[in-house]
């Protein structure tokens, strides 16, 4: 019997099949999203059919992040629980709606992300089968911007290849979450990237694995590859390399997330 399943309980008549019972927790962060955040609600809901086709027990908590929007009313309208963090970083937003879970795995899904009843599958089978301490899956655009074109079979590639996770859809089991000590607070932007580096050495320890879904891509908006352009991008990007990574740490340079433009 895998160790972590978090518990196991006969369903009815006695059988040599056990049922496996799990809380999953999802838990969406949002900054001035009012737009975009129904229709992600919408698309949650209607993915976790996967879960309740199972009878496991979920529930959706989405984080203010300080927001000067609707965002809490659009939440609260759609019966989801709202927690508050008043610093703007996503680290923290992250940070702040998992402390308020209670379920055994977390999903983090942005904002403006939209999943699938078959990747909530793809997640559920992973639980299922005991070995997966965190994932996440491919990408795609819901737009074919150029950037979109350019970037994401990059991404896609790097990241089945070194495992890691695009910060749009993670899943993760709860305990070892808080383990590691959730997203760092140091970064502004590629917290991901750090988490996932933790969560590899932590799985390695104890005879897990990290996986990559590649079966259903997340469909995520393209909105900020429409609102700021390549200079942008290449901006930051040579700000990182030339200043060893201390922008990552600055919210000035990360601007394309903290700005507000939406």
């Amino acid at each position: 019997m895998s160790h972590c399943l978090p518990f196991l309980l006969y369903d009815g008549p006695p059988t040599n099949d056990f049922a496996l019972r799990v809380k999953v927790s999802i838990v969406i962060p949002a900054y001035n999203e009012e737009k975009l955040l129904p229709e992600t609600l919408r698309r949650v809901q209607a993915a976790c059919a996967a879960f309740d086709a199972r009878g496991w027990e979920r529930e959706m908590i989405v984080c203010d992040n300080n927001s000067t929007d609707g965002t809490t009313a659009v939440a609260r309208a759609a019966g989801v629980s709202v927690v508050f963090e008043p610093i703007n970083q996503i680290s923290r937003a992250r940070n702040t709606g998992a402390a308020a879970a209670t379920g055994d795995w977390l999903i983090f899904v942005d904002a403006d992300s939209f999943p699938s009843k078959e990747l909530f599958d793809d997640v559920a089978n992973e639980i299922i089968g005991g070995l997966t301490l965190a994932g996440g899956c491919l990408l795609k655009f819901d737009k074919n911007r150029r950037l979109a074109i350019l970037f994401v079979p990059v991404w896609n590639l790097f990241s089945r290849g070194i495992r890691w996770m695009a910060g749009s859809f993670i899943f993760c089991e709860t305990t070892a979450f808080r383990q590691i000590g959730g997203f760092s607070l140091e970064l502004f932007i590629s917290e991901e990237l750090d988490l996932s580096r933790r969560l590899k050495t932590l799985a390695r320890r104890m005879n897990r694995r990290i996986v990559i879904l590649h079966k259903h891509p997340l469909v995520t908006s393209s909105r900020k590859l429409e609102l700021y352009g390549v200079g942008d991008y290449l901006s930051l990007f040579w700000k990182v390399i030339a200043h060893r990574g201390r922008s990552l740490k600055d919210p000035k340079a990360c601007y394309i997330w903290y700005d507000g433009r939406r």
